[in-house]
C-alpha cells in the first residue's frame, strides 16, 4: 500500500489504440494487486496486473490532459488521458513501483489465493522427472543415474539427479562439469528408445585459446559409446560462430574439433539474448503504427527480424531431430546453455516425440528443458527490479515456434493455440509459483510447493478449453518435419495484435470448432443422462407387469379414453409408480 499514491482518480479517458479519437470515461483505481478502470457509460472493466506491466511512461502533457502510457509483456497497449498533471504523475509513480518488486517475496503468488474447491497443492505432483525418463527409456545398460549433484554441488542450475554414460566414472564426470561454464556438463534430456540416440544438454567449455581438458575430452567419448549404432556424434554450437569465437577470446568459447575425434561440430547462428530482446522491442513498435500502410508495416516486420529468428531456431532443432532419427547422438550447447540451448532441444523433442504434443506431455517439456534444467525465468522474464540486459523474450520465442510447428500440423497436437497463451500469460503474472526463480534450487529455497499455487492446477480446472477439435489421436504421423521457407514463417497475429478491439475479423474457425466441440459434449452427456432415465422407467414398467398392477390401468391409457377419464388414469399411474 505504502507504493499506491492516489488509490482512485476519477473522469480518466481511455483512448483507442486505433482511433486516439474514440474514447471512454471512468475511474481508474489501483489496488496493491491490480489496475482496474472502470467506465459506467460503456458498462466494462478493464483490469491489469501489476505484473504484466513491463513499461509504464507518463506522456508530455497536451490540451486535452496528461497521458499514461502502459504496455503489457501480454501486449496490451493502453493510454489513459488524465485530466490532472499531478494525478498522472501519482499513477506513473505507483504503477512503476507496483509493477517492480525489490523481492521474490513480494511478488503475486505469495499472496494469491484461489476461489473455490482449486487444493493448494494440486499441480505440483503432476511431473515427475525420474517417471519422464522412464517413458524414454532410461536408466539402461547404456545410460545410469548419477547422484553427484545431490545437494548441487556439482552444478547449481541443474537437477539432483542426472542421467550419464554408464561407462563414465566420477572423476570424469566431475573434471567435464569443472570445464563447462557454470558448471553445467553435458547431460541426458532425451533418449530416442527407437535408434538408441541421446539428445544431452551442457553449456560452453572453458577452453579459451588453448585449453583443453582431458575429463571432458573422455566424458565426450562415452557419450558416443554409449550409443552403439553410430560412430561419430554431433556437438550443436546453437551461437553464430563469431560470437563463441569471441568467447573464446575471453577465456571460453567452443570445442577444439582436434581434442574431440568422432565429432562433427556445427553451428547453427542463432542471435544472443540481447538481439533478441531489441528483435521484439522492434516487433512490438510495428505493431502499434498508427497506419494503414501495408508498406510501413511489413517493413517494420522485416526491420525487426523478429520472424527470422524464429525461423533460425525452428532450423536448428529440426537438425537436432533429424540427427536423433538417424541414429546419432547430439549435444547441445550455447553459451550458458539455458536460453538457446532449452529453445532448440525441448522444440526438438516436440517434433519426435507425440508424447510432447499432448497436453500432459507439453506440460512435461516446459518442467523438464525450462525448468528443472534451469531457464532463468526471473532474470530473463524481469519478475524483479533488476539487470535489464538480462531480460529477454526466450521463453516468448519458444511459444511462437511452438505455433508456428502447431500451425503447420494442426491435427498433430491435442491442445491449441489458446493453451500456448495461457502458459505464456501466466509465466508473465506471476500469480502463480511454477515460473518462479531461475533454477529448481531456488525454488525449493523460495518452498514454493509449500506457500503457492501451481500453474498446471489452474490450467488443468480449464482443460476444456485447451483441447484442440482437430487432434486426431489415430494418426500415425510420429514425427514432424515443419517446413521452414520464409512463407511457412507467419505472423502471429492472435499473439501480438489480440487486444486491438474491432479490428478483427470474424470469430477463427478453430475457436468456433472448438466451441462446438464442447456444445457436441454437452449434448451427448444430456443423451446419456435421458437414455438412463429411460432405461429405469423400463424397469419399472417391467417390474409392475411382473406384479400384475399394470393390467388395471395401462389398457386405458394406451387404447384411448375421455379426456377426463384419461387424466385420472395418469394419475393412477402415477401412483402406482411412486407406490412401487
Amino acid at each position: 500500500m505504502e507504493h499506491i499514491a492516489t488509490p482512485k482518480v476519477e473522469n480518466v479517458d481511455l483512448l483507442d489504440n486505433i482511433n486516439p479519437r474514440n474514447s471512454s470515461t471512468g475511474t481508474l483505481y489501483i489496488t496493491t494487486t491490480h489496475l482496474i478502470f472502470v467506465s459506467p457509460q460503456e458498462k466494462e472493466e478493464l483490469w491489469i496486473l501489476h505484473m504484466h506491466i513491463s513499461s509504464v511512461d507518463k506522456l508530455p502533457l497536451t490540451t486535452s490532459g496528461s497521458p499514461v502510457r502502459i504496455q503489457c509483456s501480454n501486449f496490451r497497449v493502453v493510454t489513459f488521458m488524465v485530466n490532472r498533471d499531478r494525478d498522472a504523475q501519482d499513477i506513473y509513480t505507483s504503477l512503476y513501483s507496483l509493477s517492480r518488486p525489490a523481492t521474490i517475496e513480494e511478488l503475486y503468488c505469495f499472496q494469491y489465493r484461489a476461489k473455490g474447491d482449486l487444493p493448494q497443492s494440486c499441480g505440483w505432483t503432476f511431473f515427475d522427472l525420474s517417471a519422464e525418463f522412464q517413458r524414454q527409456g532410461v536408466p539402461n545398460k547404456h545410460w545410469v543415474t548419477c547422484n553427484l549433484n545431490t545437494g548441487y554441488r556439482l552444478c547449481a542450475t541443474y537437477p539432483k539427479h542426472l542421467i550419464v554414460p554408464a561407462t563414465a566414472t566420477s572423476d570424469t564426470v566431475t573434471g567435464s562439469a569443472k570445464f563447462r561454464s557454470k558448471g553445467r556438463l553435458p547431460t541426458l534430456t532425451y533418449y530416442h528408445a527407437p535408434t538408441g540416440a541421446a539428445l544431452l544438454r551442457c553449456s560452453q567449455p572453458l577452453s579459451g585459446i588453448n585449453g583443453r581438458s582431458p575429463e571432458d575430452e573422455a566424458y565426450i567419448n562415452c557419450i558416443l559409446e554409449s550409443n552403439p549404432a553410430a560412430n561419430y556424434l554431433y556437438i550443436v554450437d546453437t551461437r553464430p560462430k563469431i560470437n563463441a569465437m569471441y568467447n573464446r577470446a575471453a577465456g571460453k568459447g567452443y570445442e577444439a574439433e582436434a581434442f574431440y575425434p568422432n565429432t562433427k561440430f556445427v553451428f547453427k547462428g542463432i542471435e544472443n539474448i540481447h538481439v533478441m530482446r531489441d528483435s521484439l522491442a522492434k516487433l512490438i513498435e510495428t505493431c502499434e503504427l498508427k497506419t494503414e500502410t501495408m508498406e510501413l508495416f511489413l517493413q517494420g516486420l522485416e526491420a525487426s527480424s523478429w520472424l527470422k529468428h524464429v525461423r533460425a531456431t525452428l532450423e536448428a532443432s529440426i537438425f537436432i531431430a533429424e540427427a536423433l532419427l538417424k541414429g546419432v547422438s547430439v549435444v547441445v550447447h550455447c553459451s550458458d546453455g539455458w536460453d538457446r540451448t532449452s529453445q532448440t532441444c525441448a522444440l526438438a523433442q516436440l517434433l519426435i516425440d507425440p508424447f510432447y504434443r499432448t497436453i500432459q506431455g507439453f506440460q512435461a517439456l516446459v518442467e523438464k528443458d525450462w525448468l528443472m534444467f534451469g531457464h532463468k525465468f526471473t532474470d530473463r522474464c524481469g519478475f524483479i527490479a533488476g539487470d535489464p540486459k538480462e531480460v529477454s523474450p526466450i521463453f516468448t520465442q519458444f511459444i511462437d515456434a511452438t505455433w508456428q510447428i502447431l500451425t503447420q500440423f494442426p491435427q498433430a497436437f491435442q491442445f491449441n493455440a489458446k493453451y500456448l497463451l495461457s502458459i505464456h500469460d501466466h509465466v508473465y503474472s506471476c500469480q502463480f509459483g511454477t515460473f518462479i526463480g531461475n533454477c529448481q534450487r531456488e525454488r525449493e529455497e523460495y518452498r514454493l510447493k509449500e506457500k503457492c499455487y501451481s500453474v498446471w492446477g489452474h490450467l488443468t480446472n480449464s482443460a476444456d478449453e485447451f483441447v484442440n477439435p482437430l487432434y486426431d489421436h489415430s494418426s500415425k504421423s510420429d514425427i514432424l518435419n515443419p517446413s521452414t521457407c520464409p512463407q511457412n514463417i507467419l505472423f502471429w497475429r492472435g499473439f501480438y495484435c489480440r487486444f486491438e478491439v474491432g479490428t478483427h475479423p470474424r470469430e477463427p474457425v478453430i475457436d468456433l470448432l472448438t466451441l462446438t466441440q464442447l456444445h457436441t459434449a454437452s449434448l451427448e452427456d444430456h443423451a446419456k443422462h435421458l437414455s438412463k432415465r429411460v432405461d429405469g422407467l423400463r424397469s419399472l414398467i417391467s417390474g409392475a407387469k411382473a406384479s400384475g398392477a399394470v393390467k388395471k390401468f395401462l389398457p386405458s391409457v394406451v387404447t384411448g379414453v375421455k379426456p377426463n377419464q384419461k387424466i385420472k388414469q395418469i394419475l393412477n399411474w402415477k401412483k402406482l409408480k411412486k407406490d412401487s
